[in-house]
């Protein structure tokens, strides 16, 4: 089932949180929604469950609207919130009949739909403890279940990793993945390399308004601009003679020494490569080149730049 976010502004008084945000989600994709702490993230996911009314502007969910179809958003939707709304002194099996239940799953399919998220969640060691006593990481899998319970077409899942260790990350990560081969799913995280590792589609919104949209690579290669290189150079005279050397190249916008390893960072000025003109600069000077590795830009440096300015 697709999402059709259009136009979509909330004001809380003279503040907007959301800014003419526009944006699609396809049947069966991932996308991971990125942004900084205040960006319009949890506001954005509050609108497409219904949570929270827009001032201006729709979603449609398949051919629903939020404005005049909220029940009917609600039964295809599963949401995860960033604080996990458990009840702690219920076992797992009673809070997942309760989930089912509330969600209008017939009586007759409840053991069956808590059957399937036990074996799907990877909860059979622990279902019949109370949810108190759980890990964080088996808590994370009971929100999961419980988001999936109705078996919806819709996955909302905002900081699903969100205080987890690295072992717990990976789990849920895998997890989160395999239900999007089946369902379409919008997935928020402060955390760039999940996004890398769970997601088809990337988007960034910062000060209430989309800045960044398209697919992990594809941001990667547009955020690129410079070419950026790693130097090891041996048989040099001192380091600060060199890099006067390197910074007074003209190709050269900028060069930064790795503390840890001892190697150059070289920034090419935007359009040109510098690669030619260094090797030049060492074989003129005897230098022995030894590293010249292009470095490739990441979610990180694409996050700083639409996010930072």
């Amino acid at each position: 089932m697709n999402i059709k976010v259009e136009n979509l502004v909330k004001k809380y008084g003279t503040q907007r949180a959301l800014d003419g945000v526009s944006f699609e989600v396809r049947s069966g994709e991932i996308l991971g929604f990125l942004g900084p702490n205040g960006a319009g993230k949890t506001t954005t996911m509050k609108i497409l469950t219904c949570f929270m009314a827009p001032t201006e502007g729709d979603v449609r969910v398949g051919n629903y609207s939020v404005r005049h179809d909220a029940e009917q958003i609600k039964q295809r939707i599963g949401y995860l919130p960033e604080h996990n709304p458990l009840y702690t002194d219920m076992p797992v099996m009673e809070y997942l009949h309760f989930a089912a239940a509330i969600q209008g799953v017939p009586n007759a399919r409840i053991p069956e739909r808590i059957r399937e998220m036990v074996r799907l969640c990877g909860l059979d060691k622990e279902k019949h403890k109370n949810i108190g006593e759980l890990s964080k990481g088996y808590r994370q899998r009971v929100g999961l279940a419980q988001a999936m319970i109705h078996d919806p077409e819709i996955l909302i899942l905002d900081e699903p990793t969100t205080g987890l260790d690295p072992n717990q990350i990976v789990e849920i990560r895998e997890l989160i993945r395999e239900l999007g081969k089946e369902k379409t799913e919008v997935f928020s995280t402060h955390i760039r390399p999940e996004v890398e590792a769970t997601c088809d589609r990337v988007l960034i919104i910062n000060d209430g308004k989309i800045v960044a949209d398209g697919a992990p690579a594809e941001l990667r290669k547009q955020a690129g601009g410079a070419e950026v290189s790693r130097l090891r150079i041996e048989d040099a005279p001192a380091t600060e003679t060199v890099f006067a050397a390197l910074n007074g190249l003209e190709e050269v916008a900028s060069v930064d020494i790795d503390a840890a390893s001892g190697k150059y960072i070289v920034e090419s000025q935007r359009g040109q490569s510098a690669r030619r003109a260094i090797f030049r600069l060492c074989a003129d000077n005897n230098w022995v080149l030894t590293e010249l590795s292009p470095i490739e830009r990441d979610l990180e440096d694409v996050f700083r730049n639409v996010t930072i300015g």
